[in-house]
């Protein structure tokens, strides 16, 4: 049995001072990223994020989407301005400043490819 067409996803995270890999598009299929959000849930300490795209097999290296973005407390920040495509293992990895302080929604489509 194919797995499905078109599948949309929504993926959490608390973000940790270590870069850490939160979503990894599946064998078979390719994801585009509809929106991204890093929100500061401190009351009262700017918090520094920073997002990675990691290629497949490094191939074409990493890409940083954003490095060292000011989150202040009580607030929200958007790593990406428009849709991002993400093949067959590539990963999406968050990291920021201090743990426990930055919450993560990633919204995805994955499209079956095969």
């Amino acid at each position: 049995m194919a797995g499905a067409l078109n599948i949309f996803k929504t993926v959490t995270a608390n973000v940790t001072t270590t870069p850490t890999s939160v979503y990894a598009t599946p064998l078979g299929y390719s994801t585009v990223v509809l929106m991204c959000q890093l929100t500061n849930i401190t009351a009262s300490t700017t918090v520094d994020t920073s997002a990675f795209l990691v290629r497949a097999g490094n191939t074409g290296g990493n890409v940083t989407l954003v490095q060292n973005a000011s989150v202040p407390a009580n607030d929200a920040y958007s790593p990406l301005t428009g849709r991002l495509i993400m093949t067959p293992g590539d990963t999406f990895q968050v990291s920021a400043t201090a743990n426990s302080s930055i919450q993560m929604t990633l919204s995805v489509l994955e499209t079956l490819t095969g």
